[in-house]
């Protein structure tokens, strides 16, 4: 699986697709579910909360190891993944569509986010 050409993502293999009436949705890439292993649980931020470019916003824990996410932009969280709480498997089975974890409203444009070609380059994928 390639990665999408339309989100940009962090090296913390985070990815945020377009902004639409200045909100973007983020998960992690497909390099980061497969390098994690099974997820089993998923512990995002809450809706309302803020969020900081480049800090911990939560937990992804899988068979193999517990492994901090961080969110790609800063702004308030609008909305989080039922789904992935309920089912934390769709991370892996679904990193670009079913499995994103939550939404946030911009409050400022990230400043180093890579392209998916770049991104591919940086991962070695």
């Amino acid at each position: 699986m390639s990665n999408p050409t339309d989100l940009r993502y962090s090296k913390e293999h985070e990815w945020l697709s377009p902004v639409e009436d200045g909100v973007a949705t983020i998960g992690i890439t497909k390099f980061a579910a497969d390098a994690l292993g099974d997820v089993v649980y998923a512990q995002l931020p809450e809706v309302g909360e803020s969020v900081s470019e480049g800090e911990t916003c939560g937990e992804l824990e899988s068979t193999k190891s517990v492994s901090d996410l961080y969110s790609p932009v800063s702004g308030e969280v609008t909305e989080i993944n039922e789904d992935v709480v309920n089912d934390p498997s769709l991370v892996n089975s679904e990193p670009f569509e079913g499995g994103w974890l939550f939404k946030v409203r911009i409050s400022e444009e990230p400043t180093d986010l890579l392209t998916a070609d770049e991104y591919t380059e940086f991962a070695g994928n």
